[in-house]
């Protein structure tokens, strides 16, 4: 089982239950709907002639659309570069300034509906690509290139590492996108709700943790120790998402 596979295997159980909820946009993601745009985006960028092996740039906060456009790009057998000065035909980003950051970059599909750029929407209109690579490289990021058999070896064990169960909603403070996808990865295999935070602060996590009822927050390691004492909510160090990985 690829690794893009392991992040959709929870969907066909869950369903309409909520995978990812973006404090920033107000988008609710279900798991259907995640699996179905993963597959969609697939599709689109086989349409715009993505080759297999081929780095695509994404600069993309962390949200609902981040797992959406990685796991895309993965599912149709191309690399999902998150590192920002990467050389790029083809970008997934906010807005059509983008483009400068990638030498080569033909073309940027927009999540912000601003002139100038095709909106990241139109990947989703090309029906869905139902099946995906079965091995291979799938992520870049700080001069290296993680395959499918690495990061999914790597992601099955942090369940019980890390105690992150279905009946979780996992409140997501974390500090950077790699570490943001990583706990997103983490929380949609096992079938967990993830309510991303926006700026998070030590005030407004105790917010959104008491509004969402939040029973694991994951955090920075400063913000983390503050977020202690609170006995109905589990803290976990966002380092323990990406040590393994990146010691």
């Amino acid at each position: 089982m690829t690794w893009s596979e392991l992040v959709m295997g929870a969907a066909p159980r869950r369903g309409d239950r909520p995978a990812v909820s973006d404090v920033r946009s107000g988008e609710v993601l279900s798991y259907a709907v995640f699996a179905s745009r993963v597959k969609q985006v697939a599709a689109g960028l086989h349409r715009h002639g993505l080759r297999r092996g081929e780095r695509v740039l994404v600069r993309l906060p962390v949200g609902a659309s981040l797992p959406v456009a990685v796991h895309g790009v993965a599912w149709a057998g191309g690399i999902a570069s998150l590192d920002a000065s990467a050389d790029a035909r083809l970008v997934i980003g906010q807005g059509p300034t983008d483009a400068a950051a990638a030498g080569g970059a033909q073309r940027v599909f927009a999540v912000r509906a601003e002139p100038g750029a095709p909106p990241f929407g139109e990947l989703r209109g090309h029906g869905e690509l139902e099946f995906g690579p079965l091995a291979g490289p799938a992520l870049a990021l700080g001069g290296r290139v993680f395959d499918h058999t690495e990061l999914g070896r790597d992601l099955r064990v942090l369940p019980a590492r890390l105690s992150v169960r279905s009946s979780d909603v996992v409140l997501a403070a974390v500090s950077d996108v790699f570490t943001g996808l990583r706990l997103l990865d983490l929380a949609l295999m096992v079938g967990a709700h993830v309510v991303v935070a926006h700026e998070p602060t030590l005030i407004g996590c105790r917010v959104l943790a008491q509004e969402r009822r939040a029973t694991l927050a994951v955090a920075p390691h400063d913000l983390a120790k503050r977020l202690l004492g609170d006995s109905s909510l589990r803290v976990l160090d966002e380092r323990a998402l990406v040590d393994s990985l990146i010691p």
